[in-house]
């Protein structure tokens, strides 16, 4: 039998190819197991709230509460979405208007822009809440919930933190953009409802924080947000000039029960509802109900998954 003859350039070409060919597969594979293909969580998402329907959020009591892709009252060529709470809105969390994804959320970027409801000069005492945030409790894990807060009775705070555990774990803070002040940062529980100062610098970085200039959470849009990792939490607003990242809370301390950084996976959420129990720091009268249907105004809501912590995370706790 007479055998082929191959040139040497020939052979070499052939390995080169099946060379390539294995690199291009190995990547595949190495792809493969860094995205996310678990179907019970969301992907990474911009949710413009441009359409009447949505694939990201579902919506709670939508005929009463919401109006979808309608021209902002405050901002030219912004198309948003209206969230309103009156006095017809029972008290409490919940109860109120609230999107929430149809499927999971875990370690990631959130973002955010959103205008809170311009009332403070109508109606000094309302109690209203506005809450952007993850929320699901785990049978094993607890709570899962990451806040940022604002109470329009005082829109130049914000009120950031986490509830872990039984709802009886919280960590917070509150800080002041107009002034560039951190009014606390604090922890509480478990089994007590008493606050504690936290002292270490892993647990209030940073000491200060930047002014914006005339800061309102009701007078414009902001984009707010936060980054998610296992051992480490970065709540953050973005400058609305400079569009820098600027830190509110980085925060990757421990208190003396828990670290305070929830670890399983959650849903994603925002709403708007009335508090009785809650006023705003610098008013304690503040729990009135909303006198008229105020309005929440969303721009967009955005998700974006840290895909390989997420799924080391699953594999190390057979999820």
């Amino acid at each position: 039998m007479t055998c082929p003859i191959y040139s040497n350039n020939l052979v070499f070409m052939n390995i080169k190819a099946i060379s390539i060919a294995v690199a291009l597969t190995f990547s595949a594979c190495l792809q493969a197991q860094t995205v996310d293909t678990d179907s019970r969580y969301m992907r990474p998402f911009t949710e413009d709230f441009s359409f009447e329907k949505s694939e990201n959020f579902k919506y709670t009591n939508e005929l009463l509460w919401y109006s979808r892709c309608i021209p902002s009252f405050t901002e030219e060529n912004t198309d948003v979405l209206v969230m309103r709470v009156g006095p017809d809105v029972p008290a409490d969390a919940g109860r109120g208007p609230e999107i929430v994804t149809p499927k999971l959320t875990h370690f990631g970027t959130y973002s955010a822009r959103i205008r809170i409801p311009d009332v403070k000069q109508v109606q000094p005492n309302i109690g209203a809440v506005v809450g952007y945030f993850t929320y699901l409790k785990d049978e094993k894990f607890g709570l899962s919930e990451i806040d940022i807060e604002w109470l329009p009775a005082d829109p130049q705070l914000i009120y950031l933190g986490t509830w872990t555990g039984n709802a009886d774990q919280r960590i917070g803070r509150t800080v002041n953009l107009a002034t560039g002040t951190v009014s606390y940062t604090y922890y509480s529980g478990p089994n007590s409802s008493k606050r504690y100062a936290f002292m270490d610098a892993a647990s209030t970085t940073p000491k200060t924080i930047p002014v914006i200039k005339d800061f309102d959470a009701s007078k414009r849009f902001y984009v707010y947000g936060f980054d998610w990792y296992p051992d480490r939490l970065t709540w953050w607003i973005e400058h609305p000039e400079t569009k820098e990242k600027l830190i509110l809370w980085d925060y990757t301390g421990k208190t003396p029960k828990f670290t305070g950084i929830p670890v399983s996976p959650t849903i994603y959420r925002l709403n708007f509802w009335h508090t009785r129990y809650w006023p705003v720091d610098t008013n304690p009268k503040a729990v009135e109900k909303p006198a008229y249907p105020y309005s929440l105004e969303i721009d967009w809501m955005k998700y974006e998954p840290f895909d390989e912590l997420n799924i080391k995370w699953r594999k190390e706790n057979n999820r």
